[in-house]
């Protein structure tokens, strides 16, 4: 699958400082320690609405870890992938009377041009579930081949992968068994399926059924992938048997990363699957969670469209701790558009106040578990100093700006 078009990102003089980030399994801020790149895999959008703030608050939550590791010297090998086959997608395309591969692409085609307009960092793997069904479908008769998957016998030909093939199953949400069962009925789960060996069992292969697409699964039947396993075996397939980072939305603590990382430690023994499971907080607006099934939505390609500088918006998600739910306002925006423009006014004198001192303060905040408020200030308090004329540095407005620029993917 195609992605989207990147940007040059400034080089900034010296080496960043070693990212540590809290991990969900652990409970506690720990060190990242990549090994040669850095491996990072986000969980994208299931494309059957257009981009709105959360979806964007989490892509720009591990853009800034990508830059934080490239500055620290890490290359990074970043893999997404868009689940563009699942039941909501099928949902909403027969609401609409639409063919679901049609909504799909135009739906994705939308989300690459929000993330551009943002001034993301692409993946160097953009892939989607239809394409890599082929490889699932292997992956999971290598399951039921090991005996860690079993077969409803009710004629469906569904596939369930047994949890207890996975001894620690639960230390990366390290939720109650209630919970669990709670989350997992909220969040495309099933755990009132008849047959299953325990209401926990996720879904790894879904036979046939009329009207609804399916793809040959050789042993398997025809059918499709269930939702975990297929982010299992992209990102083993893409970045190796374990990762310095598995990332997405709070949302997708249980039961999504929860069962993709038994999955990928079942297939391969290897464990944990990620050095780090780390979760963006949900944006709300007037008091709720922004969901489709709410109708509350803030989306990019409608801020784009009312001509709102992208640059605000990132100012305004990048205002708060990326693990903090938070609320999406108009005082928000307008505090984003005014930090803004007060920065490029900064940017653009002839003197300013010490570049090094900001550079070091913001990478020294970034570094402790990417704290964006506290290097949104730290620029705030150069541009004060700036301003008021107390700056006798020539080269520091350039390296304020490239400073922004490289850490924040704020372009000035």
């Amino acid at each position: 699958m195609e992605t989207w078009v990147g940007h040059e990102i400034p080089r900034l003089p010296g080496r960043g400082r070693q990212l540590a980030l809290f991990d969900t399994a652990r409970g506690s801020v720990q060190p990242t320690r990549p090994s040669g790149a850095a491996t990072l895999y986000v969980c994208g959008i299931t494309p059957y609405d257009a981009t709105h703030l959360g979806h964007a608050a989490t892509m720009i939550t591990f853009d800034v870890l990508q830059r934080v590791w490239r500055d620290g010297g890490h290359p990074v090998t970043y893999v997404q992938n868009v689940t563009d086959i699942d039941d909501p997608l099928l949902e909403r395309a027969e609401r609409d009377g639409e063919d679901w591969v049609v909504l799909a692409m135009r739906e994705t085609a939308l989300f690459r041009e929000d993330m551009e307009a943002l001034r993301m960092i692409p993946p160097a793997h953009y892939v989607g579930a239809v394409e890599s069904i082929p490889a699932i479908a292997e992956k999971v008769r290598v399951l039921l081949d090991d005996g860690a998957a079993y077969r409803l016998d009710d004629g469906t030909g569904d596939v369930y992968f047994d949890i207890t093939a996975v001894p620690r199953f639960g230390y990366e949400s390290n939720l109650s068994r209630e919970q669990m069962l709670e989350f997992s009925a909220e969040r495309g789960g099933d755990p009132d399926r008849a047959g299953k060996r325990d209401p926990l069992d996720p879904l790894l292969w879904r036979g046939s059924r009329d009207g609804e697409p399916a793809w040959e699964g050789g042993p398997l039947g025809p059918g499709r992938p269930g939702w975990h396993i297929e982010c299992a075996v992209i990102a083993l397939a893409l970045l190796g048997d374990s990762i310095d980072v598995q990332g997405g939305g709070n949302d997708l603590l249980f039961p999504h990363h929860e069962c993709s990382a038994a999955h990928a430690e079942r297939l391969t023994g290897v464990a944990p699957f990620a050095g780090h499971y780390v979760h963006a907080g949900m944006i709300g607006l007037d008091g709720e969670k922004m969901s489709k099934s709410k109708g509350n939505l803030v989306f990019v390609s409608r801020l784009r469209a009312d001509h709102v500088d992208p640059m605000a918006v990132r100012l305004g998600l990048l205002a708060g701790h990326y693990r903090t739910d938070r609320a999406w306002t108009d005082d928000v925006l307008k505090v984003g558009h005014q930090r803004l423009a007060r920065w490029r006014e900064a940017v653009a004198a002839p003197l300013g106040a010490p570049g090094p001192a900001l550079l070091a303060e913001i990478r020294e905040r970034l570094a402790d578990d990417l704290d964006t408020p506290g290097a949104l200030a730290a620029m705030d308090r150069w541009a004060d100093a700036t301003l008021a004329h107390t700056g006798t540095d020539p080269a520091a407005p350039d390296l304020a700006a490239a400073t922004v620029d490289a850490l924040l993917g704020v372009r000035l």
